[in-house]
């Protein structure tokens, strides 16, 4: 463990320049004390790695001082070969600089962890998009990218769900996030953090001002918060239905994000009782699709929902069907 530590260390020092040690110590969950004692252990050792003390202070690497050393263990290096399917990377214009990095680091890689790491390589796949999810609208993330990485402000026409026209923000970017093959764009308004989808941003424009981001606020930190506002949003209906077994499964499926509980599925009958969870009543419309497969039990308006949906259907039907 301390040599992996030892290692960490010159790495971060080669890396980062100058560290303050507090900095050191929280990444490698240590104290400060220990660090110290690190540092004099590669000192020790033909390390030309100092410390300066003071407010402005740290530790650091001599200037010129380089290692070739990756201080891969086999497990990282597999680590870093596990592929992710095409999109996160091409959205981004980065395929091939993936590809030549890949073949940088298996060159680099001790010979006994080569094998392992092509093999898993080709063995391993993450694909982030969901099933039946649709095609995904084309992104263009270059002004975005843009404006992450030299610290611009940008100026946002975004359209809202259900808005008919895009409204004008003036934003502090975060940074980019994909999730489940979908981009957005973390961002703080006003000093408060806000979640763009980057497929409903009509134009982009980076203004000449510097960005202005809350003290300490990273874009982990950003965007941990606005996942859990998404995800602890209180919901505003509790539905209870029924659904015939032989659709249980694609039910599930299609209303995992929904679902407040688990179903009970033990037994043999044909029906079963599922609970959901949705934002607003009208969200019940949506299961009009398994029709008499599924049967609303509770509330009455979210039964209501249904029956309503259903009769527009119908007389939608009855209405074409008289004209023709």
């Amino acid at each position: 463990m301390k040599a992996d530590r030892l290692l960490s260390i010159l790495l971060l020092l080669q890396t980062r320049g100058r560290v303050p040690a507090h900095e050191l110590a929280d990444r490698l969950e240590v104290s400060v004390r220990t660090i110290y004692r690190d540092v004099e252990a590669l000192s020790a050792s033909g390390v030309p790695v100092y410390a300066e003390r003071g407010r402005h202070g740290g530790i650091e690497l001599l200037a010129g001082f380089r290692t070739d050393v990756t201080g891969l263990t086999a497990d990282e290096s597999r680590a870093l070969f596990i592929l992710a399917a095409q999109g996160a990377h091409a959205a981004l214009g980065l395929d091939a600089a993936l590809g030549s990095a890949l073949r940088k680091v298996m060159a680099a890689l001790p010979a006994p962890y080569r094998p392992a790491a092509e093999v898993t390589s080709r063995r391993i796949l993450v694909d982030a998009t969901r099933w039946k999810g649709g095609p995904q609208p084309a992104v263009d993330l270059d002004v975005l990218q843009d404006a992450v990485f030299t610290d611009r402000r940008l100026r946002l026409r975004y359209r809202h769900s259900g808005a008919k026209e895009p409204s004008t923000y003036t934003v502090d970017p975060y940074g980019l996030v994909s999730k489940a093959g979908v981009w957005y764009l973390v961002a703080d308004r006003r000093a408060r953090p806000r979640l763009f989808r980057a497929d409903r941003v009509h134009s982009a424009t980076l203004l000449p001002d510097p960005v202005r981001r809350r003290p300490g606020v990273e874009l982990a930190d950003a965007w941990e918060e606005l996942r859990r506002q998404v995800e602890e949003r209180p919901g505003g209906l509790d539905v209870t239905v029924r659904v015939r077994r032989s659709r249980l499964d694609m039910f599930l499926r299609l209303n995992a994000s929904s679902l407040a509980e688990l179903p009970d599925d033990e037994g043999e009958n044909e029906w079963v009782t599922v609970r959901l969870t949705y934002g607003v009543v009208r969200e019940a419309r949506q299961l009009l699709q398994f029709a008499d497969a599924l049967e609303v039990v509770s509330p009455p308006e979210a039964r209501a929902e249904v029956i309503a949906a259903a009769a527009s259907v119908t007389e939608l039907y009855q209405r074409v069907g008289e004209a023709r």
